[in-house]
């Protein structure tokens, strides 16, 4: 069963981008097409690796879409896919809030 759907539609959401990295990788791609080093150039204290790991389950969950260009050096770009697309309210959302909330502290 490791298709399952949680009963909670929050925790399936959380499921997709329950950490800050793939909001963030999700945001910088939402401006369109992006090749490796431009989203870890845009997303700033990010590693290597962790940006990797997290490309790669988003892209296994649906998210994205990775495509290679062969030749040296290796060219990858990465896009949204509809439904990283579909995630847009969400973040704009998000955006909204922390905007709100930023403007009532200072």
């Amino acid at each position: 069963m490791e298709n399952a759907q949680p009963d909670c539609p929050v925790e399936t959401t959380l499921q997709y981008i329950g950490d800050r990295w793939k909001v963030l990788i999700i945001q910088n791609l939402l401006g369109g097409t992006k090749r490796f080093g431009e989203l870890k150039q845009s997303i700033g204290n990010i590693t290597q690796k962790v940006l990797t790991y997290n490309l790669r389950a988003m892209e296994q969950k649906g998210l994205l879409v990775r495509k290679v260009f062969p030749g040296v050096p290796l060219h990858v770009e990465y896009t949204l896919t509809e439904l990283g697309y579909s995630l847009k309210p969400i973040l704009d959302a998000m955006a909204a809030w922390g905007t709100e909330c930023k403007n009532n502290k200072s």
